[in-house]
């Protein structure tokens, strides 16, 4: 399946080579058309061939994410193997508040996405998630 054209997602786990499904961090995904803003800290578009998805990093730290992705009821699982060939599950569950305002910006060497409340900024440094008030709508 295509990523959703809209979205904001919360990792809920990663698991590596087979292994228990851990998270150490929070890693929030928004997606808004074709762009994309991971809070690692990197970003770029989201394309698609022959039932792949890839995440071009085009802004941040280099490189490129491969793999499947399918539904889990609310859940997304993403599965793939890493260009050094530790195949990994991801599982991301919808954040609350993703309605209203979206939008994605290319500023110099930045990229910030937009859904609902949540924003995430990414430059050559690393990725900042920001959340704004609940009751902002613009």
């Amino acid at each position: 399946m295509n990523a959703p054209t809209r979205g904001a997602w919360l990792r809920a786990g990663i698991s590596r080579n087979g292994g228990p499904l851990q998270e150490n961090e929070r890693v929030v995904w928004l997606q808004i058309d074709a762009y994309y803003a991971d809070s690692r800290g990197f970003a770029g578009v989201t394309t698609y061939e022959g039932g792949q998805v890839r995440f071009h990093h085009d802004v941040g730290e280099p490189g490129e994410d491969v793999g499947t992705l399918r539904w889990s009821g609310e859940d997304m699982i993403e599965t793939g193997v890493n260009a050094d060939g530790v195949a990994f599950r991801e599982v991301w569950t919808p954040l609350p508040d993703s309605e209203g305002a979206c939008g994605s910006w290319l500023v110099g060497t930045a990229q910030i996405v937009r859904v609902g409340r949540y924003v995430v900024h990414v430059d050559e440094g690393r990725g900042s998630l920001f959340e704004l008030p609940g009751d902002v709508t613009a």
